[in-house]
């Protein structure tokens, strides 16, 4: 299977995060690290994915939570055709709205979202009862990524804090998402 790169959003994922377990259960997942997980600038994250797709001799899958889906979206805008061709998927979970009233202080530039179709196939979860984003506006970033939609109920922001340690769904989702890259190649 083509390798995983995991995409934390603000404040990285701890170890009872369900990118956490993901990476210690499968050793094709591997952590995008970013210098500044508090107060980042979008330039900085995306310029690091950019990097690291780059490294890669493959194609990889993308597993991103919160605001790293608004990264994936703006790497997508900016990045070269042969950059966007090494992706040959994407999770976007819990995706964050950076215009949003309780997204927090800090980060700059991942407002306002672009929302152009992904030019790779992805799937957005989404709660609706998660105070970074609305269902509807996390309808409507799947509606322009071209996304598949998964709104779960009660499930908050989609991460330890909100009961999701290994979550075995998500896993499920990424393990179709990942063949249904096979069944196109």
């Amino acid at each position: 299977m083509h390798p995983v790169l995991i995409l934390p959003g603000l404040g990285n994922s701890g170890p009872d995060h369900w990118q956490s377990h993901w990476e210690r259960q499968d050793s094709s997942c591997e952590r995008v690290i970013q210098n500044d997980w508090e107060t980042p600038r979008c330039r900085d994250w995306v310029d690091r994915l950019d990097h690291v797709v780059g490294q890669r001799n493959g194609p990889v899958v993308l597993a991103a939570h919160s605001s790293a889906c608004a990264l994936v979206a703006h790497w997508a805008a900016s990045a070269s055709s042969p950059q966007l061709e090494r992706v040959c998927g994407a999770l976007l979970v819990a995706p964050s709205d950076p215009d949003g009233a309780n997204y927090p202080p800090g980060p700059v530039g991942f407002g306002p979202v672009p929302l152009l179709p992904l030019p790779f196939p992805s799937i957005v979860v989404a709660s609706a009862d998660d105070r970074y984003i609305e269902p509807t506006r996390a309808r409507q970033y799947a509606d322009a990524w071209r996304s598949r939609f998964v709104l779960l109920q009660g499930a908050g922001h989609i991460n330890a804090s909100s009961g999701f340690g290994p979550w075995p769904e998500g896993y499920a989702l990424l393990c179709a998402l990942r063949a249904e890259e096979h069944a196109d190649a």
